[in-house]
């Protein structure tokens, strides 16, 4: 087993959710409904989901582009996207 991809991408992963929009709807949901083990539920289902459909995606671009292009395609998608936060379109 790969331990140090399994770790870094843990790492990654859980600093860039911490204090997301997603974290903040888990915790907005846990106290309108006074049932936190059914809204972790509810959010690891749907963590999961996500998840499986990213690496699936991923598999899939790796196979089909060089990883040339899908770099440039993210770092073109994040600026766009930065842009557009940038003038209050998102």
């Amino acid at each position: 087993m790969h331990w140090k991809i399994i770790i870094t991408t843990f790492i990654t992963i859980f600093l860039a959710e911490l204090g997301d929009k997603t974290q903040i709807a888990s915790i907005l949901m846990s106290s309108k409904t006074d049932k936190p083990l059914l809204v972790f539920i509810g959010t690891m289902l749907a963590f999961a989901l996500v998840t499986i459909l990213g690496v699936t995606v991923g598999t899939v671009m790796a196979r089909m582009l060089p990883l040339n292009y899908i770099k440039t395609g993210a770092a073109i998608t994040f600026i766009m996207v930065g842009i557009l936060i940038l003038f209050g379109k998102i």
